[in-house]
């Protein structure tokens, strides 16, 4: 099972996302506990102050230390588990991709934080966080959307969450390519007829449409996509054959 822990000054923004869809049946499935922490309760203060001033002055606020470190670590203690992906969810992050949600399924603990304000003093990056993402080049007022993103995206792929387990294998960026296109009944809508190979049969002759309409999509799409894969040479040759019908 994955430990999940958000730490966040905005606990009641994960209820309805956490409860909803495929999260809530991740959870009741056991494969996955989450765990949504105020970390405003860690600090050691009478106001519960958790940010203040930068040195050398600038405008706004920066998160303080002391609140993260300790609710971080009181985390590892109650899970038992010294070696958690620390996830600080940052513009200055790495660009957030399905690579790495494939990764980060593969773990059994992590812990996300969710900051506000202007930024986060330097010493929570250097001796807390494992991790920074970013999940696009644009700022949110906060990181709590952020780690939704990442959440959903990483428990999807958990074990047994996903009633298929083929879906999320053949989903776009899973390959490399964008998905192909899908349809469903009925077979003719308001004129528009669904492909004809898709009703044939030829379970070959479909996989093979699949593949090409992926690559077309890419072609059309991402083509940056390509730089980041090497293609089959059955692939290759498909490509060859949808790039003539825009020659």
């Amino acid at each position: 099972m994955m430990q999940i822990d958000i730490l966040t000054l905005f606990p009641e923004m994960f209820s309805g996302v956490l409860g909803q869809s495929i999260l809530q049946k991740a959870a009741e499935k056991s494969a996955v506990t989450y765990n949504v922490v105020n970390f405003r309760e860690y600090a050691d203060n009478k106001h519960a102050t958790v940010d203040d001033y930068p040195y050398g002055g600038g405008a706004g606020m920066v998160l303080m230390p002391q609140p993260i470190f300790d609710a971080v670590e009181t985390l590892k203690e109650k899970a038992k588990s010294n070696q958690p992906r620390v996830i600080l969810l940052c513009p200055q992050g790495e660009r957030y991709d399905q690579r790495k949600a494939e990764e980060l399924a593969k773990e059994e603990h992590l812990i996300f934080i969710c900051g506000h304000y202007e930024g986060y003093d330097e010493r929570i990056r250097e001796h807390v966080v494992t991790d920074e993402i970013s999940i696009g080049d644009y700022v949110l007022t906060g990181g709590e959307l952020g780690a939704m993103v990442v959440v959903d995206s990483v428990v999807r792929l958990l074990p047994e969450v996903l009633g298929n387990q083929e879906s999320h294998m053949k989903d776009s960026f899973s390959t490399g390519l964008l998905e192909h296109p899908h349809y469903t009944r009925p077979a003719e809508f308001r004129g528009m007829k669904v492909p004809h190979v898709l009703l044939s049969g030829n379970h070959k002759l479909i996989e093979e449409w699949r593949n090409k309409e992926a690559l077309r999509r890419t072609l059309l799409r991402r083509p940056d996509l390509f730089d980041k894969m090497e293609l089959t040479p059955e692939q290759e040759k498909w490509l060859q054959e949808v790039k003539k019908d825009y020659e």
